[in-house]
């Protein structure tokens, strides 16, 4: 199979041939038809990987080529996800809990373990999700990372059908926060830079626009009366910190973007309205597929940029510079 490898930290990505895997017990093998270019490849890519060479891509989309002993739930030719989760043990304390994403042998998909910018991918089967048949494989793709953390962020943020949710940025991960918090019921305000961003804003379904340039966020959301939670998808610690002042009493600030500075929030914004701020991991398998399956049914989609995966390269640097519109999206046919 072709597969793109980081040799080393800090190397280039290049084109190699590898044999292909070979499901052992509990594992997947998966014939990838896309794989997301995601900014969280980064990690692969300057070092942090477990050993190398490694193979990247954590947003997959592709069908079961065939499947190890022990696994039951997957048949051959099912279309499938894998996201940045990576399985679970099972046996640490959150796992024991149930709470299957924080588990403590943090085992991610292109991190810990070869990823999908390949022809074919194993994974264990705890990690899968189940396509729908109203989602392309390119569709589906960044749902499995981009999607799934926003999604996921959204519906445990504690905000309700009617409240004002509000996401900063339009990016990657902001354009399909605005998406999913419209289609979950909430009055959306959408926070970006720029007057011309309002009306991509709105075509989104965002009821409201705030151009942080001009305006001061955190008195625009007290004056619409207060944001339930706001979802923060970028990289900028001033711009998240920002939209605090602008949570009603109690109001969550959901943190899914990695500022490159520490966030720095006053107390006395925090304690005098019992307000929260909060991160948030992406999801496991099945909260992959309950992303999936919203996203089918009331059509919130990823725009996209396609790119045959020979040129990983210019795709992750595309995204890298901020060029991409929205997401890059690697495919192997």
């Amino acid at each position: 199979m072709r597969a793109v490898q980081v040799a080393k930290p800090g190397a280039d990505f290049e084109l190699v041939d590898r044999p292909v895997p070979q499901p052992g017990h509990w594992q997947v093998l998966v014939r990838t038809a896309a794989c997301g270019v995601c900014h969280s490849d980064v990690m692969t890519k300057d070092g942090m990987a477990g050993a190398y060479p490694r193979t990247p891509g954590h947003e997959v989309a592709g069908t079961v080529e065939a499947v190890g002993d022990g696994v039951a739930q997957w048949q051959v030719g099912q279309r499938v996800g894998i996201g940045w989760f990576g399985g679970a043990c099972f046996t640490c304390t959150p796992c024991r809990e149930g709470d299957f994403i924080s588990c403590r042998a943090a085992r991610v998909t292109g991190l810990s373990a070869d990823g999908g910018y390949a022809e074919y991918v194993l994974a264990p089967a705890d990690a899968l999700a189940a396509i729908p048949d109203e989602l392309s494989d390119v569709e589906a793709a960044p749902l499995m990372c981009a999607g799934v953390t926003c999604f996921n962020g959204l519906r445990g943020s504690g905000a309700r059908a009617g409240d004002l949710v509000a996401v900063v940025g339009l990016g990657g991960l902001g354009h399909l926060g605005v998406q999913f918090a419209n289609k979950m019921g909430f009055e959306v305000v959408a926070i970006a830079r720029g007057e011309e961003k309002g009306e991509f804003a709105r075509q989104l379904g965002a009821h409201h626009y705030l151009d942080s340039t001009v305006v001061d966020v955190a008195a625009e959301l007290a004056r619409l009366g207060g944001a339930r939670a706001v979802l923060s998808t970028v990289t900028s610690s001033a711009a998240t910190t920002a939209t605090v002042g602008g949570l009603r009493p109690r109001g969550r600030l959901v943190v899914i973007g990695v500022p490159t500075e520490p966030l720095q929030v006053s107390a006395a914004d925090l304690i005098l309205a019992s307000r929260l701020v909060a991160g948030h991991a992406s999801g496991t398998g099945m909260d992959s597929e309950d992303t999936l399956r919203f996203a089918a049914l009331t059509g919130v989609r990823p725009i996209v940029e396609t790119l045959p995966m020979a040129e990983a390269n210019r795709g992750y640097a595309r995204m890298m510079a901020g060029q991409a519109r929205f997401r890059i999206v690697l495919t192997t046919r």
